[in-house]
């Protein structure tokens, strides 16, 4: 019976510590990112940006713009923010290997990160339950950080940082925790980002695969 006792609480530690071993935090981040092109340096970004730590040490940084533009009100439910189709929200980099919202490997460098919401057509259902999301694209291949670039041509150029036909994508959403930053676990494995951009609230999935 004690032999039994100690086996589960041994377990129990070994869960404990997997837990544990699997948190993100955040810190604060480098004033900005590294070798930005000329057209992006003139740009204003929140300073410093926002490091976040994995188990393995670094996992991203993100340099947000000041403020963003603002659209039209969605008249979708499903999407929640009045972001102009390709609008850039900030720059994203990844100092090791890392990883999308489908679970695709993106390579170590910096990305622009712009705003698109997927369209209701059977091509991309069941892609995540809200529409708002943010798409990866190599800063060398985005020249112009003033460009909205329409939804497939988005995809497209968001292909680069995949590697394959489908965009490297980050969920957005309404931010569930009232703190400003903040990273936050949302349900099992996901990891959120939550900032503020003037007076905008936003939350970013930088960690963790839709299933």
């Amino acid at each position: 019976m004690i032999k039994r006792l100690v086996v589960v609480a041994f377990a129990a530690i070994l869960a404990a510590f997997s837990i544990c071993a699997q948190e993100y935090k955040l810190e604060t981040g480098s004033p900005a990112p590294p070798n930005l092109p000329s057209a992006y340096a003139s740009m204003v970004f929140q300073k410093p940006g926002y490091r976040v730590v994995g188990p393995s040490g670094p996992w991203c940084e993100v340099w947000f713009r000041n403020s963003l533009p603002s659209g039209p009100k969605p008249a979708d439910s499903a999407i929640s923010f009045s972001i102009p189709q390709g609008a850039l929200i900030g720059i994203l980099r990844f100092p090791s290997q890392g990883a999308d919202r489908r679970g695709q490997v993106i390579k170590p460098g910096v990305y622009t990160l712009r705003y698109s919401d997927y369209p209701v057509d059977g091509a991309h259902q069941g892609v995540a339950p809200q529409r708002d999301f943010a798409l990866m694209t190599p800063i060398a291949a985005d020249p112009d950080p003033n460009a909205m670039p329409a939804f497939e041509a988005l995809v497209k150029q968001s292909g680069g940082a995949s590697g394959t036909p489908h965009p490297a994508v980050l969920s957005l959403e309404t931010p569930a925790d009232p703190k400003f930053p903040t990273v936050t676990k949302e349900g099992d494995h996901d990891w959120v980002l939550n900032v503020k951009l003037g007076d905008l609230p936003l939350a970013i999935i930088v960690a963790g695969k839709y299933e």
